[in-house]
């Protein structure tokens, strides 16, 4: 899967990441290496499905969707 990411110089220093087809998925990091690598965790966890909320919703049904 391929998704866009915007880089960012901060003014504080360092730079900021945002990720447009995400909403508020954003990292940081003080290299443009290290700030890359933390929005690779960010969309991670943000893509990771919450198997308490699936388990609390009764007559739930699993599909897979490849996108």
């Amino acid at each position: 899967m391929k998704i866009k990411i915007y880089l960012e110089p901060s003014d504080e220093g360092g730079y900021t990441v945002i990720v447009p087809s995400l909403p508020g998925c954003i990292s940081e990091g003080e290299t443009k290496e290290e700030a890359v690598k933390n929005i690779k965790e960010a969309i991670e966890l943000y893509l990771e499905p919450v198997e308490d909320d699936i388990l609390a919703v009764s007559n739930t049904e699993e599909l897979e969707l490849a996108i």
